[in-house]
């Protein structure tokens, strides 16, 4: 039982953590044409949104590779469009095909971060403390201590939270 509650602070450490990193600024705030990686994620909604599968990796009027092609497997291409059919049912405009391009607001900006936490809340933070738990031959102290050096990774925290991406889900 010592070991569900020393799990749980750890998961606790690690989601303030995250969400700390999440509250600064981002790489491309403000700057366009290009706008960061942030424009990047939400220009992927906008895209597997609106634009038929088979045209999410083809160079078309409506799908300009040059601006933020979609570059990732199809699985992360899925993720960006689950997120944008929450996006179109609280803001449409956020996804809106050509017009939301460059779109920045804090409203987005926390939406997008929260897809992150989700996310992380849903596929990853489980899947460590699975792992860790059953983690053979080893003391619960240490099973702990490994989900703790997992979930506090600097390069994973530092691109999810704080360049916008999705790496865990490629």
């Amino acid at each position: 039982m010592e070991k569900w509650h020393l799990m749980t602070i750890v998961v606790l450490i690690g989601l303030t953590v995250r969400w700390t990193v999440s509250l600064n600024s981002y790489s491309g705030a403000g700057k366009p044409p290009m706008f960061g990686d942030y424009e990047a994620q939400r220009h992927w909604q906008e895209i597997t949104f609106n634009l038929p599968i088979k045209q999410w990796y083809f160079n078309s009027s409506d799908n300009n590779l040059q601006y933020w092609g979609l570059d990732y497997p199809p699985l992360t291409a899925y993720h960006s469009l689950l997120c944008a059919y929450v996006a179109k049912f609280i803001n449409p405009d956020w996804i809106a095909l050509h017009t939301s391009r460059g779109y920045e607001s804090q409203a987005h900006k926390l939406f997008m971060r929260t897809t992150v936490l989700i996310a992380d809340l849903l596929i990853y933070i489980p899947a460590v403390v699975l792992y860790c738990c059953c983690l053979k031959e080893i003391s619960t102290k240490k099973k702990v201590a490994n989900a703790l050096c997992i979930l506090l990774y600097p390069g994973l925290i530092l691109i999810d939270y704080g360049h916008f991406q999705y790496p865990l889900l490629i």
